[in-house]
């Protein structure tokens, strides 16, 4: 008697509004090497207004195997609490409906969690991007200036590491955790990644598990998406009490100091004697020079390795990189005093899903 396939894996999914990659996600989800029975997916969809959930239910239609789940808090944490309640696997693989995935996605991921008994495991974040200026993002994305030397960025690296993207647990795990934290509209991942090393869980990085993200490709996308990122950052330290990773407070320093320095002019041109206004003139231009060496520097050896074409946009991108984290970082300081809470869905903070 031919028994039925096991039930290995569900891969849950939180997305709003994503019309424009959701098919490309669906197709590569649908292209896993993994016995047909054996996994099925999960889509939290965010009350989207521009087509993405009728695209959902055409596929579910046709593959049974794609279900799809309401999410009426719209931010991807309670997406993912709802599609994770709602999955029957004993393990679960987290996906993004910005990525699509090699076919073997699944089943390294299966397997490495297997192999290593850690309590997460992942890919490192690669990129594809069209368009000269989205190449130069993805190009930035992968330099040690922009992202601070995190090993996620690292497309080679293979080892032990503080955070990785999407992520592939045993659901037992998800669920001593209690999930992703719902009061995070950004850095959910990140959160749940530092609750799981702090409660003596390990997370492993393999180049083996292969996907690839598509970058924002204009400089107001990629400076809301990092405005966000920083703003949410706090919330998280505020949770924990300290940073997962002291890099993640150099932008807002760094903007910190040019905000001082701003006021430190305004003040000897106002107040101050001539002597103490030419000093503080040479400090601000000593410090905007050495910061526009770096950058130029960065963009060269970062043109040299993907494409002499993205040099002219990389200067510009790799600043918005550097002060829409620390700015962000900055305004999200109010978490310090109140607890964090989810903003109106189109709001500055949580406007971008991804």
């Amino acid at each position: 008697m031919q028994t039925e396939p096991v039930l290995l894996a569900s891969i849950v999914v939180a997305c709003r509004n994503e019309r424009t990659h959701i098919a490309s996600f669906l197709d590569s989800l649908l292209a896993q090497d993994l016995e047909e029975g054996t996994w099925e997916a999960i889509i939290a969809d965010g009350e989207s207004e521009d087509g993405t959930r009728e695209i959902i239910q055409e596929y579910g239609r046709r593959f049974p195997a794609v279900r799809l789940v309401d999410n009426p808090g719209r931010f991807a944490s309670s997406g993912l609490n709802a599609a994770i309640r709602a999955a029957r696997g004993d393990v679960i693989l987290r996906m993004d409906a910005h990525t699509v995935y090699a076919a073997a996605y699944c089943r390294r991921c299966i397997e490495t969690l297997a192999r290593t008994g850690a309590a997460n495991v992942g890919g490192p974040a690669r990129t594809r991007a069209v368009g000269t200026r989205a190449r130069a993002v993805a190009a930035a994305y992968h330099s040690r200036f922009s992202t601070g030397g995190a090993r996620f960025h690292d497309p080679d690296y293979e080892g032990w590491v503080d955070t990785l993207p999407y992520g592939c647990w045993r659901k037992a795990t998800l669920v001593a955790l209690g999930g992703f934290d719902e009061s995070l509209v950004r850095n959910q991942d990140d959160e749940l990644n530092l609750r799981t090393i702090r409660a003596g869980g390990h997370l492993w990085q393999t180049p083996e598990i292969e996907s690839w993200y598509y970058p924002r490709s204009t400089l107001r996308q990629l400076f809301r998406q990092y405005f966000q990122y920083g703003f949410w950052k706090v919330a998280v330290i505020r949770k924990h009490r300290l940073p997962a990773s002291w890099r993640h407070l150099v932008p807002v320093v760094f903007v910190a100091g040019q905000a001082l320095l701003l006021a430190a002019l305004a003040v000897t041109a106002i107040a101050g004697s001539r002597e103490q206004f030419r000093a503080v003139c040479f400090v601000s231009l000593g410090a905007l020079s050495a910061y526009a060496t770096a950058n130029l520097l960065a963009s060269i050896l970062t043109a040299r390795r993907y494409g002499w074409a993205t040099l002219p946009h990389l200067p510009a991108v790799f600043a918005a990189y550097h002060y829409s984290y620390g700015l962000g970082f900055a305004a999200g300081l109010r978490w310090l005093i109140a607890p964090p809470s989810g903003s109106a869905p189109e709001s500055l903070f949580s406007s971008v899903t991804r």
